[in-house]
């Protein structure tokens, strides 16, 4: 395992704006987003439901995009909304918003309303006074990808009036084990087709390792049944929150999410899954605010974020009851994206190792001390403490943007039918063992 990347080397984003830019600033993906009617209809109910934050108001939208949240920011009385895209797209905005003043126009709500500025919000060449509320739609998958959250916070920073309100201002990811016996079987057959030998007279089979390595470092993207969860997810109900309001540029870049589950089920656990939600709060100091949630989850209406799976290569056997610990750790890298590092143990016994080292001095420290203490115990306590040493561990690092995708789950009506055996999970004889953490043996 290479040395976990640090906050100090900050990677920039600047290498990978042209193709990035250039991706958005096409109607057909504006369109795929448009369309993705949760995401849409969240953002129109939070501001329209919230107009106290918006009517009269000043008003900028963070990576305008399509420009949707801008409009429905004048929609909900805005009295100016400036509306920052970097991509081209902000041509096609101008073009809309000068429709506007056009004879007869069906969008004359828009005229002298809404501001284009075609820029990076971090560019200098920004002129734009300070607001009483901003919005965006800076999420990407696993909440994080794509990096514009630091956008967001940017913005925030230099562009909020004290008191302001961001729209969203909270976002949730949550982790949980995953069994999926099919989607593994899928990986690895990609990957064994790379050891043979004699392909058209050629041997592959020195490549097979790092096909291997490669296939299962790319997170899995796609919606999946959510009954295939061996645990809910993260430690608790609240998940791994981020507090748009108060999260620093440094937090975000470098970030551990502690794990801790129990096992419902004995089953193979082949990785972890995630996903995220978004909080709008409105204005927290008033009655009248309507808070508006929105989830990304396996059990929710689908969204063009889907969810995502880290798969480890060799599976990891879990008895119900049994406590898994661990970490994913997320640092930035220069592709817009994250640098994923998850370490997970079964069983009490085994130490943690240090998310922001080398994974291999731990590993022999370990098996340094298991030689000694083996050495040195005699009878009955040299069994104890082999006992007490035993437990599994599995650890992994995937580059969020290097994705592949699986659609196969479509969530048909059938999936009333499933039960855990068909997805290879058992139950234990006593359902309430699982959360009472006992193991049931007869």
């Amino acid at each position: 395992m290479s040395t976990q990347p640090s906050f100090a080397d900050n990677p920039s984003n600047e290498s990978r704006d042209p193709a990035y830019f250039g991706y958005y600033a096409m109607l057909q993906h504006q369109q795929n987003m448009l369309h993705d009617t949760v995401r849409t209809s969240t953002y129109r109910n939070a501001i329209l439901l919230n107009t106290e934050c918006f009517e009269d108001k000043l008003v900028m939208d963070v990576g305008a995009g399509s420009g949707i949240l801008s409009y429905f920011a004048v929609q909900a009385g805005a009295k100016k909304v400036y509306a920052v895209e970097a991509s081209d797209m902000a041509l096609k905005m101008k073009k809309l918003v000068k429709a506007a003043s056009l004879p007869n126009a069906k969008n004359e709500f828009l005229k002298d309303r809404v501001e284009v500025i075609q820029a990076k919000i971090e560019d200098s060449s920004v002129k734009a006074p300070k607001v009483d509320t901003i919005i965006s739609e800076p999420i990407g998958v696993l909440l994080v990808h794509e990096r514009m959250i630091e956008s967001f916070i940017y913005a925030r920073d230099t562009f909020l009036k004290p008191g302001g309100h961001l729209f969203p201002n909270k976002g949730t990811m949550y982790l949980a084990p995953f069994t999926d016996a099919l989607l593994f079987t899928e990986t690895m057959g990609k990957a064994r087709f790379w050891e043979q030998t004699t392909f058209h007279g050629v041997d592959l089979s020195p490549l097979y390792p790092d096909a291997k390595a490669e296939m299962f470092g790319m997170p899995v993207v796609g919606h999946f049944d959510p009954k295939s969860l061996l645990a809910t997810p993260t430690s608790d109900a609240e998940g791994y929150e981020m507090d748009f309001n108060t999260i620093t540029m440094k937090s975000l870049r470098d970030f551990v999410v502690p794990i801790s589950w129990k096992a419902q089920y004995t089953g193979l656990m082949h990785g972890v899954a995630g996903w995220f939600d978004l909080l709008f709060s409105g204005n927290t100091e008033s009655e009248a605010s309507q808070p508006v949630e929105m989830s990304t989850g396996p059990s929710a209406e689908k969204t063009h974020w889907q969810q995502v799976r880290f798969m480890f290569r060799e599976p990891l056997a879990v008895n119900a009851g049994q406590v898994i610990r661990g970490w994913m750790h997320c640092v930035v890298n220069d592709m817009r994206s994250y640098t994923v590092d998850i370490e997970v143990i079964v069983g009490q016994y085994g130490e943690l190792s240090d998310p922001n080292q080398p994974f291999e001095p731990l590993l022999e420290q370990q098996a340094k001390r298991h030689t000694r203490t083996t050495e040195e115990a005699q009878g009955e306590e040299e069994e104890e403490e082999e006992d007490d040493l035993q437990f599994s561990r599995r650890r992994g690092r995937w580059e969020l943007h290097e994705q592949s995708y699986n659609y196969s789950y479509t969530g048909s009506s059938n999936d009333m039918l499933t039960k855990p055996e068909h997805l290879c999970m058992y139950e234990p004889e006593n359902v309430e063992d699982a959360y009472g953490g006992i193991t049931y043996t007869v």
